[in-house]
């Protein structure tokens, strides 16, 4: 980060400095005080049920250089750190709402472009893919792990400094307007959507209100700006209409007249990953150590925003071996007799869709074992999609099935309506119920691929299936 002024944080939060000097010379912005730095100012942040200004001391104990702490309307603020020494301190009504403004006004100092990644499913995954591509070329700066809200969103953008030639900024929602607010913050200059599905359908309702809230991206694009869309998506021609900005369009297997501008064909998955043709603005054999189809769905998308930055084919396709999809993200585990998959991290039905096909390609195995969490935030048809999700893994070949949570009962019914014996559907109430399930049910050559939502904690079982065979 660039160092910053607590003149900045004052005019463009609207804070009233309580104590300590203007000029005062910031080296970060923190809301945590278990990894602050010294010479950071600290935001407290309050919640439901936590007060962030009872975490004033701690932060000063850590080094923080300025204080913001939240003063509601007509309220007398109560220094916890009285006397002129310490910390400056500044008051605030809302410190969360000053950490989007402080992040927005920070954006405008910045010269890079940005590049905000949103989608049902793959987002996370497609902002880690198009860093790797870039980082080799020009230095970058991405979203650690998933951070995507309103806290997160700023924090990425503090990353940045004048080196930075790439801000690829993840963006996630639940509820309608948090996508345009994001953009009001971070300001992109270009934007990927990688697809529109069934993901918080609570808060956003239906799919129709899941493409109108990441449609919000594409209008949020300037005229002279790139916007990547999903062509094998429904919702893209909505889309692109709420655009100024440049469209590129990728594609799976696209026929005549509905190929995007980048198309994979003729994909090949082996132990290696995933090999391919590339057709249309780019051509050529392409190997990834991705796997899955929607792996290469998050390349493509990556590679056509490398097109929209106007960066060089060759050396962009350098970095392609070199790639990483992350932590429990399709992660691969080899053990004595046994192989996981970990795609743990968070599961919505095109997810887990996407992580069958990826499981039922697999060769090589005794048997292919299927771990499904609870979808959460599913609203009203959270019970039918859990439904279509097991008759789908009894089509796919699915050896065995363990279903994991109260609403995964709905995908036990649906794999014995498709066709699945009952001794190869397993259900448990909760994920420390699951692993002696899943461990007395695998045998030596097999293959588990575990997948639900993050809420379920299923890399909890993941890890005690890595060290019950270390």
């Amino acid at each position: 980060m660039n160092r910053i002024r607590l003149r900045d944080v004052l005019d463009s939060t609207g804070a009233e400095l309580v104590r300590g000097d203007p000029e005062l010379e910031l080296d970060g912005v923190s809301t945590d005080t278990r990894t602050i730095s010294a010479g950071e100012l600290f935001l407290a942040l309050s919640g439901p049920s936590f007060d962030g200004n009872l975490f004033a001391d701690a932060a000063a104990r850590g080094g923080a250089a300025a204080l913001m702490l939240r003063r509601a309307e007509g309220e007398e603020l109560v220094n916890p750190l009285p006397g002129p020494a310490g910390p400056a301190i500044l008051a605030h009504p809302d410190p969360r709402r000053a950490l989007a403004d402080l992040g927005a006004w920070y954006r405008s100092t910045l010269s890079a472009p940005v590049v905000g990644i949103t989608g049902s499913c793959g987002k996370t995954t497609t902002k880690n893919v198009l860093a790797d591509l870039v980082a080799p070329i020009h230095p970058v700066v991405a979203s650690p792990s998933s951070f995507n809200n309103d806290i997160g969103v700023p924090h990425t953008l503090f990353l940045a400094d004048r080196e930075t030639k790439l801000l690829a900024v993840e963006m996630g929602t639940n509820h309608p307007g948090e996508i345009a607010m994001l953009c009001r913050v971070a300001r992109p200059t270009g934007g990927i959507i990688t697809n529109v599905g069934a993901s918080h359908l609570e808060g956003l309702g239906s799919l129709e209100g899941v493409a109108r809230e990441k449609g919000d991206l594409a209008a949020s694009l300037p005229r002279d700006g790139f916007l990547v869309l999903n062509a094998d998506c429904r919702f893209t021609p909505e889309i692109r209409g709420r655009s100024a900005a440049r469209v590129l369009t990728f594609s799976i297997e696209g026929e005549d007249g509905h190929r995007g501008d980048l198309d994979a064909c003729e994909l090949f998955f082996h132990s290696g990953g995933t090999t391919f043709r590339l057709r249309g603005l780019i051509e050529g054999e392409v190997t990834s150590p991705l796997l899955g189809t929607h792996n290469v769905q998050n390349l493509l998308a990556a590679l056509c925003a490398t097109i929209g930055l106007g960066l060089s084919t060759d050396e962009v396709l350098a970095g392609v071996p070199n790639l990483s999809g992350g932590r429990q993200r399709m992660e691969r585990i080899d053990l004595p007799g046994l192989t996981i998959f970990d795609d743990s991290y968070n599961a919505n039905p095109d997810s887990l869709r996407a992580a069958v096909r990826v499981l039922s390609g697999l060769h090589g195995y005794e048997r292919r074992v299927l771990v499904v969490g609870d979808m959460l935030e599913l609203g009203d048809l959270a019970a039918e999609l859990h439904h279509q999700i097991g008759r789908e893994a009894a089509a796919a070949g699915i050896d065995q099935l363990v279903l994991v949570g109260e609403l995964a009962r709905a995908a036990a019914a649906g794999a014995l309506e498709g066709g699945l014996a009952p001794e190869q559907v397993h259900h448990v109430a909760t994920t420390p119920e699951a692993f002696p399930t899943v461990d007395a049910l695998l045998s030596e050559g097999d293959v588990v691929l575990v997948k639900g939502s993050r809420r379920m904690h299923l890399e909890d079982l993941v890890q005690s299936l890595v060290e019950a065979r270390k």
